[in-house]
């Protein structure tokens, strides 16, 4: 008992440093060290997945290889790959101009839009005790944003289109791949969904981000650690995947939303201790309020399902 626990724990802590370890690393490539290239630092990430995945599955087999069985199945997966790629680069984008936790406040407002695109997509309905606690989630971020001195609009625009394109992949994830012939769990959807964001993304990175490759040399040559921290970056983005796979697999969904809330919540006061972003108490009683929210909102699902 005591070891799955340590065990457990373990995950966790991993889990936590690999989300919190890849959010920090993008902000400081991408606004501290002048590596103004979200395209391309998503494909670097995707480019990770794809190689480690291969090595988990194939060679580690950490789980059994399943194989893609229609073309509807690819079709599928591709679709869930460029909405993966259009929340992953909005998230990039949003970090050049908001501090990581004004950035992590309008993450937090993941299940207003998850529930919002379940009943438009499904018709499906919670209970409206359920919707009631998405209240506060919503007008939790509305103070913080007044309260935030650092507010960019551009870049909150991104991260509420970045939000509401990871719930939308996630409600999207649940209808396209509901089919019990075609389930795949999230290491083998990772390891197919990651070669098809690299062919999306290299072209957009190549038009969108023309000069990135000369800025990059020009930048490793004047910061001697560049390269290293994008390949720790972009390992760290596998293994944000991989060990929110496995806290899934030996916890529960309920205790995973907890344990995310929380997640965000440490992110928020390490960004503000490594970065020295100022911030404010509207903005903090803001994203507090979120937070009570997104619980209330756990519990409310849990008790009406």
């Amino acid at each position: 008992m005591s070891s799955n626990i340590i065990f457990i724990s373990t995950l966790i802590i991993l889990w936590y440093s690999s989300n919190i370890g890849v959010l920090l690393l993008n902000k400081l490539l991408l606004s501290n060290y002048g590596f103004k290239f979200p395209i391309f630092l998503t494909m670097c990430h995707m480019s990770a997945c794809a190689i480690l995945s291969y090595v988990s599955i194939v060679f580690l087999k950490i789980v059994p290889l399943q194989k893609i069985k229609s073309r509807g199945q690819f079709l599928r997966i591709g679709c869930l790959s460029v909405v993966f790629c259009g929340s992953v680069v909005g998230g990039n984008i949003s970090l050049r101009y908001l501090p990581v936790s004004f950035n992590q406040a309008v993450g937090a407002t993941t299940p207003f839009f998850t529930a919002m695109f379940a009943y438009l997509m499904t018709w499906k309905r919670e209970a409206w005790v359920t919707y009631g606690a998405l209240v506060p989630v919503v007008t939790g971020v509305v103070i913080a944003s007044g309260g935030e001195p650092s507010f960019h609009l551009f870049g909150f625009i991104m991260c509420i289109s970045a939000t509401a394109a990871r719930a939308f992949k996630s409600v999207l994830q649940g209808i396209l791949l509901s089919s019990e012939g075609e389930k795949l769990n999230s290491m083998n959807l990772l390891l197919y969904m990651s070669p098809i964001a690299i062919a999306v993304l290299l072209p957009a990175a190549l038009v969108m981000e023309p000069d990135v490759v000369d800025v990059t040399i020009s930048l490793a040559l004047k910061h001697r650690f560049m390269w290293l921290l994008l390949v720790i970056n972009s390992t760290m983005a596998y293994a944000a995947n991989l060990t929110n796979f496995l806290v899934t697999k030996n916890t529960s969904a309920l205790t995973l939303q907890v344990l995310g809330n929380a997640k965000g919540a440490v992110a928020v006061v390490i960004s503000i201790l490594l970065f020295r972003n100022p911030v404010t108490f509207v903005g903090i009683a803001g994203y507090s309020m979120t937070v009570m929210g997104v619980v209330a909102y756990g519990e409310a699902k849990r008790r009406y399902q």
